[in-house]
């Protein structure tokens, strides 16, 4: 889906990567997705970030790692929200803790990581002159980000407090799938298998070792996907396998940032 997005406070809008090297990023998934990237643009903390493209639209990020070395590498999901300061102050007040920020990414919006109880984290954003990604639900692109959580009874009422979502149970046998609604929020495609108010879906893992965000991007072939991320240094972890109406891998850029890839149905 491409064209003017809008993404309303609740609504996860962007992806973006820290890496410790950002040339060897862009090297692995331009080979991968095809991108290309504009910048590379200055960060709060220190550091180069590119803007990765795909058709001349905006789809993810490739930052430098913070240089504290608090971080690993790894994908991040930033949701939107209306008033970065309120709903930081908020997602303190919940329970959660504020990494980093609030602080301003000039001119593209402002930020704030937080970490929520249960040792997630994600980003909160308040738009400037970046509403988020241009391009979602195809080829090359972000489709969606999952909480992996050990306890979804436990993980998700922060969730539902903080941003409104509403969790529906989603049959998947014997695992526990829950998909986070917005109500009034209107996504996606007509086609898709799921309600359009969806932003996101959680998976619950009692066997992970803490609860995690991870990102999913769509590509046309999986299997020829993995020949290119061995090729180029990055990692497979599992797969490729079938699940449901999707051919999916879980991989890793060469750094170690984890995410997964799938082919959408046809």
């Amino acid at each position: 889906m491409s064209g003017t997005i809008t993404y309303m406070p609740g609504v996860p809008c962007w992806v973006e990567t820290l890496v410790p090297d950002t040339a060897a990023a862009r090297t692995f998934y331009s080979a991968l997705f095809a991108w290309t990237f504009s910048g590379p643009g200055s960060m709060p903390v220190g550091g180069s970030y590119y803007v990765a493209r795909s058709h001349d639209a905006d789809v993810a990020g490739i930052a430098s790692l913070p240089p504290d070395g608090a971080a690993h590498a790894q994908w991040s999901t930033q949701i939107a929200v209306a008033n970065l300061d309120d709903a930081a102050e908020r997602a303190r007040a919940l329970g959660g803790r504020v990494v980093v920020g609030p602080l301003d990414a000039p001119p593209a919006g402002r930020l704030a990581v937080i970490e929520a109880p249960g040792g997630s984290t994600f980003a909160l954003w308040e738009a400037r002159e970046r509403l988020g990604a241009q391009r979602v639900n195809e080829p090359n692109a972000w489709a969606m980000s999952a909480l992996r959580a050990r306890d979804l009874d436990r993980a998700l009422p922060y969730y539902e407090a903080l941003f409104g979502w509403r969790r529906e149970r989603f049959d998947a046998g014997a695992e526990h799938i829950e998909l986070l609604r917005l109500p009034g929020y209107v996504g996606g495609v007509p086609e898709q298998p799921v309600p359009r108010d969806v932003v996101a879906v959680a998976v619950e893992d009692a066997h992970a070792p803490f609860d995690t965000w991870s990102v999913d991007f769509w590509i046309d072939d999986v299997d020829r996907a993995i020949e290119s991320i061995r090729a180029h240094g990055g990692h497979v972890f599992a797969g490729p396998f079938d699940a449901g109406i999707f051919r999916r891998a879980i991989v890793a850029c060469p750094a170690g940032a984890i995410f997964s890839i799938s082919r959408p149905p046809s």
